[in-house]
């Protein structure tokens, strides 16, 4: 899933290459990047064709008008047209029972989906570190541990029950989407880390933290794409 950016302050459609590589050597899926641009994306197609959809991270945050929240965060802070893009296309892949996992970003926009919102974290530096514009090794280097609840499907593929992961956020669940099970807390302020949804035909599964980057190291972060590549597979 892309989002919209500026270069040279031209409007351009971005998704961090790194999302791919465990797509292809972990899911064995064939790619198809998908713009966050409305008018571009026929979504009922779109869901049809495909057998499963990762929301990815991105720098953008959901806008509180999503979630039923007043705030206000400056434009640059949000991307509506990926919003809009995200939350449609999420909707009709779950109603055809089609797999829908998240990063990031990617929960925030599955919880919203399900009647959830979303809080800012003000930067927290357990959180969130650094700027986008800092290398990308210094602000994903920042870890932090989680708990795995106990029968996630995310437990059943580690060995260990408290784990590292990064973090690299600055909005987090507030209110739990309905139906949305907990699969992972932060250890320190039980900030909801991980979760899924027993409840409907479809996979769904999302993660905070960026097991894209972990990938090599975190067996967590290789369960997480297993399971969409088992998941998918099951669909194609």
């Amino acid at each position: 899933m892309m989002c919209g950016n500026e270069v040279a302050n031209r409007p351009i459609q971005a998704m961090a290459t790194r999302f791919i590589d465990p797509l292809v050597r972990l899911c064995g899926a064939s790619v198809v990047i998908v713009p966050a641009i409305p008018e571009a994306v026929d979504t009922v197609m779109m869901a049809d064709m495909l057998d499963g959809l990762l929301l990815t991270g991105g720098r953008s945050h959901v806008a509180p008008a999503q979630y039923g929240d007043g705030a206000t965060l400056a434009p640059s802070a949000c991307d509506p047209q990926r919003d809009s893009v995200a939350l449609a296309l999420a909707g009709r892949m779950i109603d055809r029972g089609k797999t829908v996992f998240g990063i990031c970003r990617g929960m925030q926009e599955i919880n919203v989906l399900f009647g959830g919102s979303l809080t800012c974290l003000g930067g927290l530096p357990r959180h969130h570190r650094g700027s986008w514009d800092s290398d990308y090794e210094s602000l994903f280097d920042h870890h932090h541990a989680v708990d795995l609840m106990a029968g996630g499907v995310l437990a059943g593929r580690s060995t260990q029950r408290r784990v590292q992961v990064n973090s690299v956020h600055q909005q987090g669940v507030d209110r739990l989407g309905y139906g949305l099970v907990v699969e992972a807390r932060d250890a320190e302020d039980g900030l909801i880390e991980a979760f899924r949804a027993p409840g409907c035909d479809a996979d769904v599964l999302a993660v905070q933290w960026h097991p894209e980057w972990d990938i090599a190291t975190c067996g967590v972060a290789q369960g997480f794409f297993s399971l969409m590549g088992e998941s998918v597979r099951g669909h194609a």
